[in-house]
């Protein structure tokens, strides 16, 4: 299926990076907002180089992978579902639960598929981590901890974006670890959580150039999430943390604990430990797609539409 991508920034090198991985994807066209960035992608990857009006209006692009920042993605989902195409998009899937459901709605009105990143969950290590739970290593799942705990990008040169509406710890990295979460246990049925954030401004940006800048999202969020499977997992997100020593991701069940692997990346470590045990078992990956595999997501999409 041709795709058409709209967003050339950082992220976009990934997708067309690893699309070669996927033979039912080819991309060929890409816009942006700053013309020169859209002219500079297509060069470096022999694609046309459109403006996103004549990209939504082409025929032969029936995908268009949603690239932009934040607080654009339920715009530019919305132009693509409206021109026909299908859509896959990075994170997150919309500011608010409300203009989710408004594109899903309209998906479903128009008989097209919708995608969202993180697609990380299919990859091997999380997909084993997942096995090991089915097959029952370590009984039913009683508890756990999803951590993301850091300083944040306060010191790069576009750091105030991670630090606006739209960003934040949670909306971020914590679709990694929630999207992980569900994969390994299920639906959620509740969700009891806390912020707070420790300034309303920071120092960051280049080094040779620092700048103050607000900090317009909470920075601290700490909860925990009631799967309807039983489970209790606490989650933190945070910009707040200097050092911790936390793994990504544990799950305690009644006969052992898994460390899951960081849900930002496809492989492992997947490690486990049962009643007996003396320390933790590094479990061999039993899926593919170990490495990088961005564009996975939108692979998908194409094999459900066979």
């Amino acid at each position: 299926m041709k795709v058409g991508l709209i967003g050339c920034g950082n992220i976009s090198d990934a997708y067309l990076k690893n699309a070669k991985v996927f033979p039912n994807l080819q991309f060929v066209a890409c816009a942006d907002i700053r013309e020169d960035a859209a002219r500079e992608k297509a060069e470096k990857y022999g694609l046309r180089h459109l403006s996103v009006a004549d990209l939504l209006a082409d025929p032969g692009i029936e995908i268009v992978l949603n690239l932009t920042t934040p607080q654009s993605h339920t715009e530019v989902d919305r132009m693509a579902l409206e021109a026909g195409k299908h859509i896959y998009s990075e994170k997150p899937f919309g500011l608010d639960a409300e203009a989710g459901k408004e594109i899903l709605k309209l998906a479903e009105k128009k008989n097209l598929r919708t995608g969202c990143a993180p697609d990380t969950f299919l990859g091997g290590g999380q997909q084993t981590a997942r096995k090991l739970i089915d097959d029952g290593w370590i009984g039913k799942p009683i508890a756990g901890t999803a951590m993301v705990l850091g300083r944040g990008p306060e010191k790069w040169a576009h750091a105030p974006f991670f630090f606006d509406y739209g960003a934040g710890p949670m909306l971020d990295l914590g679709p990694y670890y929630i999207t992980a979460l569900i994969n390994l246990l299920g639906p959620a049925k509740s969700v009891t959580a806390m912020t707070t954030k420790g300034s309303d401004t920071r120092v960051g940006g280049p080094e040779t150039v620092p700048h103050v800048y607000p900090i317009n999202v909470t920075t601290h969020l700490t909860g925990v999430i009631e799967f309807q499977c039983g489970a209790l997992i606490t989650v933190i997100t945070s910009f707040e943390v200097y050092k911790h020593g936390h793994a990504p991701i544990e799950i305690y069940g009644s006969e052992g604990t898994l460390q899951v692997p960081d849900p930002n990346t496809f492989g492992g470590p997947v490690k486990l430990f049962r009643n007996g045990y003396k320390d933790w078992v590094e479990c061999p990956l039993s899926h593919g797609y170990t490495t990088n595999s961005r564009s996975i997501g939108a692979a998908d999409i194409t094999n459900a539409l066979k």
